[in-house]
Order: C-alpha cells, then sequence, then structure tokens
C-alpha cells in the first residue's frame, strides 16, 4: 500500500518541483536577462569550441578565440548597420506626411464607406500633430530616441552592467559547458541516466536545430530582400529586409510583413509604377529559395512546431517573462514537444490505449 501511494505522489512531486521552479524564474526574471542571454552564447559556441579542442587546443584558448571572432563579427556588423538604420529611420520619418495624407484621402473614407463608420471616427490631424509634436523634425529624431532612451538613469546604468555580464557569464559558461553537463546528468538517478541522456541528445538536436538553422535563415533573407529590394531602388530596402528577416521566425510571417511593408514604401516612393511588380519578384524569389533550399538545409523536420504554437509560445513567452521569455519562447517549446513525443510513445503502449 505504502508504495503505490509512493508511486502516486510522484507526479505530483513532479509538477510542485516544476510549478515552483516557474514561480522562482518569474520572480528572478529582472536579473535572468544577463545569465540567459550568457547561456545562449554558450550553447551557440560549443560545437566550435568542442572542434577547435579536437584539433588540439585547450578549452580556455578555444572559447577565447571564439569569443574573438564573435566580437569582431558584432562590431563589424554594428559599425555597417547602426549608422544605415539610422539613415534609414530619417527616411522613413520623411514619408510620414504622404503617408497620413493617403491615409486620409483614400485609406479612410473607403473604411467609412464599406464598414458604415461615423466621419468623425478617425482623428488623423490630431495624430499627425501629436507625432511631429513628439518627434520634432527629421534632424533631431536621432536625439529624441537617444534621450528616450537614456531618460532614466538607473534603467541606463542596468541595461550597462547587464550588458557586461552578458560576455562573461557567455565565457564561464562556454568554458565548463561539457564539464557542467557531465555534473547536471549525474544529478539524475542511474537507472534514468540513459533515459535522460537519450532525450538530452534528441532535445540538443532540436533546440540546435532551430537556434543555429533558424537564424541562419533569418540572416539568409534579410540579405536576399535586402539585395533584391536595394537592386529595385527602394530607399528603405534595408529596413524592410532586417524586419521581414527578423519576422521569419515565424514561418511566412516575415514573407507577409515584408512584403506589406515593402509595397507601402515602394507606393510613397514609386507611386503605380513597374517597381511594385519587381519587389513582388524580390519577395517571390525569397519565399522560394526559402522554401527550397534554406529550411531544409539548415533547419530540417526537426522542430516539429506548427506556426501557430509558434506566434502562442513567443506570445505567451513575452507575456510571462518579457523580452528574456521571447528569447526562451521557441528553444523551451522545442524541448516541450521533444518530451511529449515520448509521453506519446508511452501511452501508446499502455493497456488504456489499445483497449477496444
Amino acid at each position: 500500500m505504502n508504495n503505490i501511494v509512493q508511486l502516486g505522489m510522484k507526479p505530483f512531486i513532479v509538477v510542485f518541483i516544476m510549478a515552483l521552479l516557474g514561480w522562482v524564474l518569474f520572480q528572478l526574471e529582472p536579473v535572468l536577462m544577463p545569465f540567459v542571454m550568457g547561456a545562449l552564447l554558450a550553447y551557440l559556441g560549443d560545437p566550435v569550441a568542442d572542434r577547435l579542442e579536437a584539433r588540439g587546443f585547450s578549452r580556455t584558448l578555444s572559447v577565447v578565440i571564439c569569443f574573438i571572432v564573435i566580437t569582431l563579427i558584432l562590431l563589424g556588423v554594428l559599425l555597417v548597420l547602426v549608422p544605415l538604420i539610422l539613415n534609414q529611420i530619417k527616411v522613413l520619418y520623411g514619408h510620414v506626411p504622404a503617408m497620413f495624407d493617403w491615409f486620409k484621402l483614400v485609406v479612410q473614407p473607403w473604411l467609412i464607406d464599406t464598414l458604415s463608420l461615423e466621419a468623425d471616427v478617425f482623428d488623423v490631424d490630431h495624430l499627425r500633430e501629436q507625432i511631429i509634436s513628439q518627434w520634432g523634425g527629421a534632424q533631431d529624431l536621432i536625439a529624441t530616441i537617444m534621450k528616450n532612451a537614456t531618460s532614466s538613469a538607473s534603467s541606463f546604468v542596468g541595461f550597462v552592467v547587464n550588458l557586461t555580464l552578458v560576455p562573461v557569464v557567455g565565457f564561464y559558461l562556454l568554458r565548463d559547458w561539457d564539464i557542467l553537463m557531465a555534473k547536471l546528468l549525474k544529478l539524475v538517478p542511474v537507472r534514468y541516466q540513459g533515459t535522460a541522456s537519450h532525450l538530452g541528445k534528441e532535445c540538443n538536436e532540436v533546440v540546435g536545430a532551430f537556434l543555429r538553422g533558424q537564424l541562419w535563415v533569418m540572416a539568409a533573407l534579410a540579405v536576399i530582400y535586402g539585395i533584391g529590394l536595394w537592386i529595385v531602388g527602394l530607399k528603405l530596402a534595408l529596413l524592410v529586409a532586417i524586419i521581414a528577416g527578423l519576422a521569419s521566425i515565424v514561418p511566412y510571417m516575415g514573407f507577409a510583413i515584408g512584403i506589406i511593408a515593402a509595397m507601402l514604401a515602394g507606393y510613397f516612393q514609386f507611386g503605380l509604377d513597374w517597381s511594385l511588380l519587381f519587389i513582388l519578384i524580390v519577395f517571390a524569389v525569397g519565399q522560394v529559395i526559402e522554401s527550397v533550399v534554406l529550411t531544409p538545409i539548415l533547419v530540417g523536420d526537426k522542430i516539429g512546431l506548427h506556426p501557430v504554437a509558434v506566434i502562442f509560445a513567443i506570445m505567451a513567452g513575452g507575456q510571462l517573462f518579457g523580452f528574456m521569455g521571447v528569447i526562451l519562447a521557441l528553444p523551451v517549446s522545442a524541448i516541450i514537444v521533444v518530451l511529449l513525443r515520448h509521453i506519446h510513445e508511452i501511452y501508446k503502449d499502455t493497456e488504456f490505449y489499445s483497449e477496444s
């Protein structure tokens, strides 16, 4: 009888521990960001460090080489992209008056007639005045952004401290990554270590396919869209390409958001011109390359997350844990999918499932 009670209590103990862990993480969310980012950095760098270590380098030297390469890449990207993005924001700001005029003269009358709305339901002029008064002229735009970003001294100092902690945490975690994984495995009861090791490897494959593969897909799409829109002559090519690339974390969302943004930008720049057709061709080519080449090669079918599940995971993660939740949403969801897959296999072997 006692054994039966103990077996029955095990699921409740597991659920209680998971709930307690979730509550602790929720309470610590404000200070977890640098540790989560550092852990992700270590996870992404571990395969490279392992290859360098296999070539005869020490673990510490391998980690140092990884961090030097990552730092140089990030600095190069920031030095090139930041000035270009700021210039694109100025160009976008220059289109704001035309966008409001188009909405007022074309979109607003159509919405009022189609939906039988009141004529004064949209106060476009007031919204336009608010934006212009808040942002000022295009020359003051960047200064306004920086002023808002640094308006709170404590928040700014906290941001700098967290940003500084990320490489420090990442360095130490990457240096001791294999040791930490081995110690975690030893925490599992001996009779379950084989199963835990198998599940860990499968989860690693799935999460790695997402983090490495999907990030490469997003970067490749941003480059493809950026080059294509630049050839077309779109002034906001870089900004649209980055937005479309980031949105590609959800299948087809990058394509949908990117093509809408590009067509609007193209309309305000070119008017009703053949350039709009070329913009459509750019995104059609990008979508074909993603479906036929990028996703099958870089990601494959290991993740197994439905697009709706991806959207829900991102929104739920952001609601529960803010920015950190958004970062962790899909990797955690991928792990849950692996565990549910095995639970389903176990369930199908039970008498309850097989009873007719």
